[in-house]
């Protein structure tokens, strides 16, 4: 399985947040920092903000920290959250895509059972578990 470029940069701006979850993060600090796309990780922020796994403070001492302790993020979560809109595969839509196998392909529940373990062991797995050891201060 591939996650989505998406998921990836969330999970290292979590994994960077859990390792000093006091210490508001602006997206312009994470970017440098991770060597990532500003104008990505914002749109990452958005949807973390909006399901409630991080908080955003604007002005002077502003940024994002974690809404919740990183031992209470299940790592599936996260992942269902930023792969949304993403199926493994065109058939796994929740249209049903547009498959010339519809009705006789027997691939399609393996893939969707797949799915649900690679998701099942995830949520075995906490932010905390995961999360990048504290940055030294310069």
């Amino acid at each position: 399985m591939r996650l989505t470029s998406f998921t990836d940069y969330g999970l290292r701006m979590l994994m960077r947040m859990a390792s000093a979850p006091e210490q508001p993060l602006s997206t312009a600090a994470l970017a440098e920092e991770l060597a990532l796309s500003r104008n990505h990780l914002s749109k990452i922020m958005q949807r973390l903000a909006g399901a409630g796994l991080i908080a955003t403070r604007r002005g002077g001492g502003g940024g994002a920290v974690l809404a919740r302790p990183a031992e209470e993020i299940r790592l599936g979560e996260v992942v269902r959250l930023l792969e949304e809109g993403h199926p493994l595969v065109e058939c796994l839509r929740s249209d049903g895509g547009a498959c010339s196998l519809d009705g006789r392909c027997r691939l399609k529940g393996r893939l969707r059972s797949a799915e649900a373990a690679f998701l099942a062991d995830l949520d075995r797995s906490t932010l905390a578990d995961i999360a990048l050891p504290p940055v030294a201060a310069a």
